[in-house]
């Protein structure tokens, strides 16, 4: 038996009604939900459970919905002794595996990543930035796309998901150059993408710094697992260079695909991603088929989880 990694979920998965099927049958995961509106003083289950795509969509509140579902869908794993060997999560997700990992509390992850939504929405107004998806070009053609597009403006690669899948970010105009260059270059497809800031950005550098002044306040602890970090693509166990990596994550490209062939080396043959979405699931997948990829969602995807890792 190989070695088990978690992933979790990164923003843009939410959808109303997320976790409540899990947080209606286990009590650890109901929880989680209570814990989270405690700290944010507002109703969170009612947000998700009962409310609509719109203000799940706004960035503050989509960052500490998707961060209470994953953690309250981790809870059940956690219960029957289920434990990984590593922990990496997308972007927002990250926060998720440094719970996980034991690295910061629930409650202070929670009130962060809605500080970071926060910040992360008023660094760019909206209408000045945005981002694109470029499928079938390689990384380095990707790079060659935003280098030329820059005549126009910022634009910069901003996630690395898995072969031929890369997200480009930046100033609307230059977004739109690169797309049009990427074409141009043969991509399968490119599109502008329906986000409310170009994020992974230089773009975003004010809200790392604002996010720095808030982690600042949080004290951290010995991790329990090492957490592959989005920054680095490599595995971290040192506490203490948490916060500037996640302070960099803000305005720096999303390393998914080398933090998933890291952990393959490492022998990782089994992905569980848990919170919302399978998306993750599909990087893995076209980064590596042979990779045996689980979820857990909602109660029939979790049944089967538990029941292929034996639990």
């Amino acid at each position: 038996m190989g070695k088990l990694a978690f992933l979790f979920s990164g923003q843009g998965a939410q959808y109303v009604g997320m976790g409540k099927q899990i947080a209606d049958e286990y009590k650890s995961a109901d929880a989680i939900f209570d814990e989270a509106s405690e700290a944010l003083g507002f109703d969170v289950k009612k947000m998700v459970f009962e409310g609509d795509d719109e203000t799940l969509k706004i960035t503050e509140n989509t960052q500490p919905t998707i961060l209470t579902t994953s953690v309250a869908l981790l809870q059940p794993l956690l219960e029957k002794g289920i434990k990984p060997d590593v922990v990496a999560g997308l972007s927002l997700g990250e926060y998720s595996a440094h719970v996980a990992a034991g690295t910061m509390t629930f409650k202070d992850a929670v009130s962060l990543v809605r500080k970071r939504g926060k910040f992360m929405q008023e660094a760019v107004p909206v209408g000045v930035g945005t981002m694109a998806a470029i499928l079938g070009l390689d990384s380095q053609a990707v790079k060659e796309c935003c280098k030329k597009a820059s005549s126009e403006g910022i634009v910069e690669p901003a996630n690395f998901n898995c072969p031929g899948q890369i997200t480009v970010a930046g100033e609307i105009k230059a977004v739109e150059k690169a797309v049009e260059i990427a074409k141009e270059m043969g991509a399968k497809r490119a599109m502008l993408l329906a986000v409310s800031a170009p994020f992974h950005c230089s773009m975003l550098k004010p809200a790392g710094d604002k996010l720095e002044v808030e982690l600042e306040k949080v004290s951290l602890n010995d991790m329990q697992v090492p957490v592959v970090t989005n920054v680095t693509a490599e595995y971290i166990l040192d506490s203490s260079k948490v916060k500037e990596l996640l302070v960099r994550q803000v305005s720096s490209s999303v390393l998914f695909e080398d933090s998933i062939k890291n952990m393959i080396e490492d022998g990782v043959d089994t992905f569980v991603e848990i919170g919302p979405g399978e998306v993750l699931s599909g990087f893995v997948k076209k980064i590596n088929k042979e990779m045996k990829t689980l979820n857990v969602e909602d109660i029939e995807s979790l049944n089967k989880t538990l029941q292929e890792l034996g639990a």
